[in-house]
């Protein structure tokens, strides 16, 4: 047995070694006294799981392969193996690194907690998302064919159309050439019937003169023979005829239209980094009194002001009460001015991975970059309203169809649509209706969306399911939850300006709440955080920005 865990001897705690052991962390694999106990419990960056030294699990040592009749109490470091007294006196591990089996064990064990946590709270996630994600683009894949099926159809119903259209065409041409001819030939079918009915009569005059034997009418007979010796004139016409062309198969082909050909490719999976590589960025605590900067309250010219969005910590766009967007400094100072393309005034603003500018207008999604205006999206059946640009460079437009009763969540890659979120698990909507839906990505991928209509913020992770609804703290408000602007920072707490009660609501990733931010805010609508989480904060009713620290 080891020395201090013997009999004979009392147990002592393994972290001061002066006072009598009660606890065992069954993480960490060690023996602690009341007083270590609570200070080890302290220590938040590990699951620890204390518990009585008599309830604590029992360690089954093994044997050794070597010597059986001792157990392995120690660890040889360089040979990786357990190994038992006798292994070490007998000079086989001379000179290796020696540890006590307990101390392995209680390595390995937090390595092996290490590994579940983040197995069951990261990786397995991220699985369940993309089998999801795989669902879905099944779901949708009857729908597109479906839709190219009936875009088939409808193409070859144009054609068959045409094509009758064509025929009709040629048939009622074939049957005015007909009425036509038929005419000519009536016509000349009544000279011949006239003439036939002349000659009958003159025939019957002569068998009447030659039979009465009369000198009289005999002398004054004239004869007309002459006349009747030249033939009525005879209609000839050509027959019309169908010259078809032969059907070039490969025109008729590229007339349909073309079908692209069906891509699969098969990307690789993205690696993710460790828990230990994706480590969390420095604490930073509240303050217990945020305080506006210092010469940091930008005028930004406007009447009524609604979005602002960092392009640095001393630079911000900004969007108010008409169709221009604005790029200030921190001492109110203009440094470009554009117009949006439309002369609509736009409905929103963020700002990209690259500093290139990104606003909505009535139907569509524009980039600005180098002050030129690219639209690179435009919509049909739905109004594009809030936007925001996500840590992989996407797109998340909040968007509300055009009878004004659906809302949902879309992600661009480009102009590529990646993602549609607008129900829950059961096919509820996960939005209300009303317009105001400004929203973020948090760090943990989450997006969260300020649904004013629904007096709540609403989050969903990555995939698109609910993780909660934060619907106000219970403290006394003169007013009800109104959240407009909606903002994320480096520690994942979720910003929201609290439009009527003139406050901004601090929650954590869990959508716990922490704190209220006042600093004499007068309406606050708009909402950025820069990359030293600062909080800059568009006043509606000034039309002012205010930089405010909280951290």
């Amino acid at each position: 047995m080891h020395p201090r865990r013997s009999a004979q001897e009392v147990l002592l705690c393994d972290l001061c070694e002066t006072v009598p052991l009660q606890s065992h962390c069954e993480l960490c694999n060690i023996n602690l006294c009341v007083n270590c106990a609570v200070k080890h419990l302290s220590d938040s960056s590990k699951r620890h799981k204390v518990v009585p030294f008599l309830h604590r699990k029992s360690t089954n040592y093994h044997k050794c392969p070597d010597h059986t009749d001792k157990h392995c109490e120690m660890y040889c470091e360089k040979c990786n193996i357990p190994v038992c007294s006798t292994c070490v006196t007998s000079g086989k591990h001379k000179g290796h690194e020696i540890s006590d089996i307990l101390e392995k064990l209680g390595a390995k064990t937090e390595s092996l907690q290490k590994d579940l946590e983040e197995l069951e709270t990261r990786i397995y996630p991220r699985y369940e998302g993309m089998a999801s994600d795989v669902e879905t683009e099944k779901a949708e894949l009857e729908r597109k064919y479906g839709k190219l099926t009936t875009d088939a159809d409808e193409q070859g119903e144009i054609l068959h159309r045409e094509v009758t259209a064509i025929v009709n065409r040629r048939k009622s041409a074939i049957a005015k050439m007909k009425t036509k001819h038929l005419d000519a030939l009536n016509k000349n079918t009544d000279e011949i019937t006239q003439k036939m009915a002349e000659l009958k009569q003159i025939m019957s005059d002569l068998k009447s003169i030659l039979k009465s034997n009369d000198v009289s009418l005999t002398s004054t007979y004239k004869s007309r023979n002459s006349e009747f010796r030249t033939l009525p004139p005879k209609v000839r016409a050509t027959l019309p005829s169908l010259s078809p062309q032969k059907i070039n198969k490969d025109q008729l082909n590229e007339m349909f239209g073309s079908l692209s050909p069906l891509s699969i490719n098969t990307e690789h999976g993205d690696t993710m980094k460790s828990a230990e590589a994706v480590s969390s960025p420095p604490v930073k605590p509240l303050l217990d009194e945020p305080r506006v900067t210092a010469t940091a309250t930008i005028d930004t010219g406007y009447s009524r002001l609604f979005s602002v969005s960092c392009l640095s910590e001393d630079q911000v766009w900004t969007r108010g009460n008409n169709k221009t967007m604005k790029l200030l400094n921190l001492q109110s100072k203009l440094l470009t001015s554009i117009q949006t393309k439309s002369g609509n005034e736009p409905r929103d603003i963020a700002v990209t991975r690259d500093g290139d500018l990104v606003y909505t207008d009535t139907k569509t999604i524009n980039l600005i970059r180098n002050k030129q205006i690219q639209t690179v999206i435009t919509l049909r059946g739905w109004i594009p309203r809030y936007v925001c640009c996500t840590a992989a460079n996407d797109i998340l437009v909040t968007m509300i169809s055009d009878d004004g009763e659906q809302y949902k969540v879309v992600r661009y890659s480009g102009s590529t649509e990646k993602q549609s979120i607008q129900f829950d698990d059961q096919g509820r909507p996960l939005y209300s209706s009303g317009y105001y839906k400004y929203l973020s990505e948090n760090r943990n991928l989450d997006i969260c969306v300020a649904d004013y209509g629904a007096r709540a913020v609403v989050v969903v992770n990555q995939s698109g399911k609910l993780r909660f609804r934060y619907t106000g703290h219970p403290s006394n408000t003169k007013q009800s939850f109104t959240p407009f602007g909606i903002t994320t920072d480096s520690q994942s707490h979720i910003l929201t300006a609290d439009f009527n009660n003139h406050r901004i609501h601090i929650l954590d990733q869990d959508g716990q709440f922490l704190r209220y931010i006042h600093c004499d805010l007068e309406s606050p609508w708009g909402l950025c955080v820069d990359i030293r989480d600062n909080l800059f904060v568009a006043e509606w009713v000034t039309a002012k920005v205010k930089k405010i620290q909280y951290l």
